[in-house]
């Protein structure tokens, strides 16, 4: 039989079957929710699906109803799949019940062609090729719908926990009720163990961490990430009973620029001034290297970082004439007063740390007093040395700055 006139009795035969559209989609829609346990879970109810399947049918029946189109209108397929995107229904079991329609569609067709008789049976079986196509092509229309609408939930979801995130980590005055919505909407506790993690963006536009979310999944860290251009800053959230350690050496594994990362801290609302720990320990660490840094949350470190300016000009007063040596002498020398300062004064023992013999200690630690301001036997001299060699062991940068 021609082509021509197979698609003229394919088009008698869809005419006939958009008279009773209505029983068609419902009888999809009874077959739906008895072959898919899915669609019995309420998630689309009775009157989305029943519609669904009518704008699906009636789009198929209008196109076959016409022997000389040759385009598709893909309108339906594709309000489906954004429809079922929204809805988080699983992908597999919406084409399951796609399938599940286009066969009963054809049984239909099928049945329609053997009460009519004469040709109409063998039309329709020359026509299943292009009806069996249009099944394909629908379906791929509804997974291109389906997977752009999950693209741009992402992007969305993306955009708003980072705006979330934005406002917990610069929000030093934010109300405890508003962290707690924060929170909630970023699906993490108020309480538990957190950590801030900042790190450097690269010049190439490579993530700074690739990979650490599914690190971080196989641990059960839930985190929260703010991307700007350059950096990129999380809020982790460790589970309770999970050593720290293990978010750490996750973060370490990843590292491809510097990495500052926050003390522990126990409540979201102090998740501004742990990022403020966390910036610090990145600035400290050499530009563009894979490092992580973490600083202690200590009195003597919140009191530099909040006032590095000062800590610098007291760290030139203390030091400023080491500072000016030669890197050699000056490593060496700071080197052997922290050292002898471990040892509480004793050069024996800091030679055997620094596996020198005593006497070198004592020559080094003479030359060191000729640059400060007063003798070694003044505990006043020896605090100043502790605090300037804390400092600049702790924030190197100020030995630069």
């Amino acid at each position: 039989m021609h082509t021509t006139d197979s698609r003229v009795l394919v088009a008698e035969l869809a005419t006939v079957l958009e008279g009773r559209i209505d029983d068609l989609a419902a009888a999809m829609s009874r077959t739906t929710y008895e072959n898919i346990e899915f669609y019995r879970a309420a998630v689309v109810g009775p009157e989305d699906l029943h519609a669904s399947m009518r704008l699906n049918v009636g789009y198929i029946l209008r196109h076959l109803t016409d022997p000389a189109s040759s385009s598709v209108d893909l309108d339906g397929p594709t309000s489906t799949g954004r429809r079922r995107a929204q809805q988080n229904a699983p992908l597999p079991e919406v084409l399951r019940a796609y399938r599940l329609g286009f066969q009963y569609l054809w049984d239909q067709l099928l049945g329609e062609a053997r009460q009519v008789g004469g040709e109409a049976p063998d039309a329709l079986l020359d026509a299943a090729s292009h009806i069996w196509g249009l099944a394909d092509v629908y379906s791929s229309a509804l997974t291109d719908a389906y997977r752009q609408a999950c693209a741009e939930r992402m992007v969305e979801t993306d955009r708003r926990r980072s705006a979330l995130v934005g406002e917990l980590i610069d929000g030093p005055s934010l109300s405890t009720d508003t962290v707690w919505e924060i929170a909630r909407m970023l699906d993490i506790p108020f309480q538990g163990t957190f950590l801030v993690v900042t790190a450097a963006g690269l010049s190439s536009g490579e993530p700074p961490l690739p990979g650490l979310d599914h690190r971080l999944g196989i641990l059960g860290i839930a985190s929260a990430w703010r991307a700007l251009r350059g950096s990129e800053t999380g809020v982790l959230s460790c589970p309770p009973r999970l050593p720290v350690d293990q978010a750490l050496d996750a973060v370490r594994a990843v590292a491809t620029s510097p990495v500052g990362i926050s003390p522990v801290y126990d409540r979201l609302d102090q998740t501004n001034r742990a990022l403020r720990y966390a910036q610090v320990a990145a600035e400290s660490l050499p530009v563009g290297a894979p490092a992580v840094r973490q600083l202690e949350d200590t009195p003597f470190t919140e009191l530099v970082m909040n006032n590095l300016e000062s800590t610098q000009r007291a760290v030139r007063r203390v030091l400023g004439g080491v500072l000016s040596l030669p890197e050699e002498d000056r490593t060496t020398l700071l080197a052997t007063a922290r050292a002898w300062l471990e040892a509480h004064g004793s050069a024996a023992e800091a030679g055997r740390a620094l596996y020198c013999h005593q006497n070198t200690v004592r020559y080094r630690m003479h030359r060191l007093e000729e640059f400060l301001r007063g003798s070694l036997d003044d505990p006043k001299i020896v605090a100043e040395l502790s605090m300037a060699l804390d400092a600049v062991g702790t924030f190197p940068m100020l030995l630069d700055r």
